[in-house]
């Protein structure tokens, strides 16, 4: 990858010809198959500048659109790409089926996927994260992600394992429900509505989405609006999915698979995923990562890589107007030192 302007958070231009951004009205296979439009792609490449025989992690691959420009761009890199949505990655491998020669697909939470015994001889020369719940996920009502009227309640990401978002919201104590609803949802009401959770489920399971918006409504006193349906429901899926643990594991193991100068990309669509990620990226960066009171450096002394955006990347107006689920993303993005 090129020298990068940090004061600008992207790669400068190098002086060999820029590639062929892809046409505004282009209908991608996500598209086509019910996952979102792969944000912030061109962004993406830039940072990941694939060239010769490099291999990529895209560890959350979904509908495939990432993956598909990178190896559209590269034609001998290669792509470990990971989901650990079945139903996304049977998409992808639909999607990249022209590529399948230098694709390999693997179920799993990007977390383990570091454990791939290529990755663990061979590193990895980039890593893409593109965080949250695709299109697809949203607009399906059988995997019970929406507020939508009788919605079934399940929210996994992978439904070949784990407890859904009935078993969370029957299972959960109070003080765990009002955490969950004041860290991950942000509702000042937190504590209020996870005592109305205990004091319904002691009568009837929470099963749909009625019924947690239900409890919302007496708890705010006043019928939800869209954007409170939306902050809780997210809150419970990020429970369900573990979805902050899962990128504070993800993150370290990423950074030792990568080779001398790799770098990593995250897109995130929440404040509290995009905090994990600047801290660890700043923390990175640092020389000295010693408390402050210690008034001799006894830590590794050398940052262990650069940030590539003094601040997150953020889709344009025209790109939110064709893709209006990227509004709230950001982009960041780090090199591993040489």
């Amino acid at each position: 990858m090129g020298p990068v302007d940090v004061s600008q958070g992207r790669p400068r231009e190098r002086e060999r010809p820029r590639r062929p951004r892809a046409p505004t009205l282009r209908v991608s296979s996500e598209n086509r198959s019910g996952y979102h439009e792969p944000v912030l792609s061109d962004a993406v490449l830039d940072f990941l500048d694939p060239e010769g025989q490099r291999l990529y992690l895209d560890g959350t691959v979904g509908g495939g659109g990432h993956a598909r420009r990178l190896l559209e761009a590269c034609r001998q890199c290669r792509v470990l790409a990971v989901d650990r949505d079945p139903q996304a990655l049977d998409e992808a491998k639909a999607a990249l089926a022209s590529h399948r020669d230098r694709v390999r697909f693997l179920h799993s939470p990007f977390h383990r996927a570091l454990d791939d015994i290529e990755v663990r001889d061979r590193g990895l020369d980039g890593a893409l994260l593109d965080l949250g719940v695709s299109s697809h996920q949203l607009d399906d009502d059988a995997r019970g992600f929406a507020f939508r009227r009788g919605v079934a309640l399940d929210m996994r990401m992978d439904t070949t394992e784990g407890g859904d978002a009935v078993r969370f919201l029957a299972e959960a104590t109070e003080d765990r429900l009002a955490s969950v609803f004041r860290d991950y949802g942000e509702e000042p009401r937190a504590r209020r509505l996870a005592r109305e959770i205990v004091k319904r489920r002691a009568s009837a399971v929470l099963e749909t989405s009625d019924d947690l918006v239900a409890a919302l409504a007496v708890t705010l006193r006043r019928s939800p609006s869209q954007r409170d349906k939306a902050r809780i429901f997210q809150a419970v899926r990020i429970a369900v999915n573990e979805e902050l643990e899962s990128l504070k594991m993800g993150l370290p193991a990423i950074r030792e698979a990568l080779t001398d100068r790799g770098v990593v990309v995250v897109i995130a669509y929440h404040s509290l995923e995009d905090r994990v990620v600047k801290n660890a990226f700043r923390e990175w960066s640092k020389a000295c990562v010693c408390p402050p009171e210690v008034p001799l450096c006894h830590c590794r002394g050398v940052p262990l890589g650069e940030t590539l955006t003094r601040k997150p990347l953020r889709p344009d107006s025209e790109e939110i107007e064709r893709n209006p689920r990227a509004r709230s993303a950001r982009l960041r993005a780090w090199r591993k030192a040489a």
